[in-house]
């Protein structure tokens, strides 16, 4: 391991982490809501640790190895989430344990959107926007921003893209260099974020919320400003318009890219992974609006489309907005959603889950299993988009699978260990390793009750399910640390 490489790159992304500090600190010295001192302490403790960590070690230059940028992902991560929690520690109002605001804080750089906070509508502004902020910034993930600055630093940027950015097609390019192709998808983001934040204003949001909930909506994160959700609102063009955005961040960004370069829309109509996500939420749609409207839930078949709609795009993307309590709705529905989002979203997209290539390429390959019965001696290779997948990717996409399968298993039963019961514990761990926020039982509101021992552990799962488990768990193997 390369320690001081490590350190000077640590020591410059928390530098980076720290400047995001500003925009609340500049909300909190406006609104005089008695927060300037917390985010003015936590600004420049960051910015000193930064400092101290990066100035010894600026003159290494040396090229990442593929162990460093998994260590630098990994450990920049839990440092994030511990530094991310220090306004929410210091904080009079809302007054938070260390575990509270690390779940906190963990919740939101993960996108995960769980909370323990209530009473939202009373909060300082400044609290609300930080909010809302860790989950724009740990949607793209600040290590590709920090991959597009990556000259900066001396060193190459491609083994921290690797290791941060998730899906089992990660090693595509769009650009030649890998700086150029981290400042496009930023680009995109950003521009996207923007536009969401303009037609949201427009729709009726006041400029606070606008900005707000745009940041939570491209990240798929589903923290908001206020207790009741995008209910809040009552606005069916609001509803509307988040859900065109939670569409659009749950697609590959790559495509994006494409689209806008080359100002054709046919990379979205001709990509397998895109059609199998509409399909599979068209198919989620129709159920639960026909099990609504038999069910009698809404009083009209109006208002069973429009909140069915909502929480099938809401919960499969794993963005966790509400407009209505799903976790109340009858029958197998509650069940059948959280099903839903652990599929997630397209690779590449800010969305969780296990993404929909994956399942895709599962239920291929186990399609070409029942036809190798008939035809034992055929060859029937995969294809996707018309190209044949190699078997090393297939196998990748099944030892995934075997590992998700069994963390959530894991995780569920350490959550029962801690005092929560099955569904409560399952949902829960389903909820945070999806990194999806709201369940069912005791957190289908929020995470308040959940014991000191269960909030670590459902933090744990937000960051195994943010780094799709191989990034956290190479490191946590005997083998990463043999010279």
């Amino acid at each position: 391991m390369q320690s001081r490489l490590i350190l000077k790159v640590l020591g410059f992304l928390i530098i980076i982490f720290s400047v995001s500090l500003l925009p609340p600190l500049l909300i909190g010295w406006f609104d005089n809501d008695g927060t300037l001192q917390v985010f003015l302490q936590s600004w420049g403790g960051l910015l000193l640790l930064g400092i101290l960590m990066w100035f010894p070690n600026r003159m290494q230059s040396d090229e990442l190895r593929i162990r460093d940028g998994f260590l630098i992902v990994v450990l920049f991560w839990l440092v994030l989430a511990l530094s991310g929690a220090l306004p929410f520690i210091l904080a009079e109002h809302p007054a938070m344990s260390i575990v509270d605001a690390v779940f906190e804080s963990m919740s939101g750089l993960t996108t995960t959107g769980a909370t323990v906070l209530t009473g939202l509508d009373h909060l300082p502004r400044s609290i609300l926007y930080y909010r809302q902020q860790l989950q724009w910034l740990g949607g793209m993930g600040i290590i590709v921003l920090a991959v597009a600055i990556a000259p900066v630093l001396g060193v190459g940027g491609m083994q921290l893209f690797r290791a941060e950015t998730p899906g089992p097609m990660k090693n595509n390019k769009l650009t030649p260099r890998i700086t150029e192709t981290a400042k496009a998808l930023w680009l995109i983001y950003f521009g996207l974020t923007v536009l969401c934040a303009v037609l949201y204003f427009a729709a009726g949001m006041s400029l606070f919320d606008a900005i707000g909930h745009s940041f939570s909506t491209l990240a798929i994160g589903g923290f908001s400003t206020h207790d009741m959700s995008i209910a809040y609102f009552n606005s069916p063009l609001i509803d509307s318009i988040v859900i065109l955005f939670m569409l659009i961040a749950g697609i590959n960004f790559s495509l994006h890219y494409l689209a806008i370069h080359r100002r054709n829309l046919r990379h979205y109509l001709f990509d397998s992974e895109v059609k199998a996500y509409i399909l599979i939420l068209s198919v989620l749609t129709v159920i639960t609006v026909s099990l609504l409207i038999r069910e009698g839930v809404f009083s009209d078949i109006t208002s069973a489309i429009r909140y069915g709609l909502f929480q099938v795009v809401s919960i499969a993307t794993t963005t966790g907005f509400t407009t209505s309590s799903f976790s109340y709705w009858p029958g197998l529905l509650p069940v059948l959603l959280i099903i839903g989002s652990f599929v997630g979203g397209c690779a590449g997209s800010t969305a969780g889950g296990m993404k929909v290539i994956r399942v895709e390429l599962l239920l291929r390959q186990g399609r070409r299993e029942i036809e190798r019965l008939l035809h034992p001696n055929a060859v029937l290779p995969i294809k996707l988009n018309k190209r044949p997948v190699t078997d090393s990717v297939i196998n990748a996409v099944w030892g995934f699978f075997a590992l998700y399968v069994i963390s959530f298993v894991s995780l569920g039963l350490l959550m029962m260990m801690s005092g929560a019961d099955i569904v409560t514990a399952f949902s829960a761990t389903a909820a945070c390793l999806n990194n999806l926020g709201p369940g069912l039982g005791d957190v289908a509101d929020n995470y308040r009750s959940i014991s000191d021992s269960g909030k670590w552990i459902l933090s744990f799962a937000m960051l195994l399910g943010r780094l799709e488990l191989f990034s956290l768990l190479v490191v946590l193997t005997p083998a990463f640390w043999k010279r």
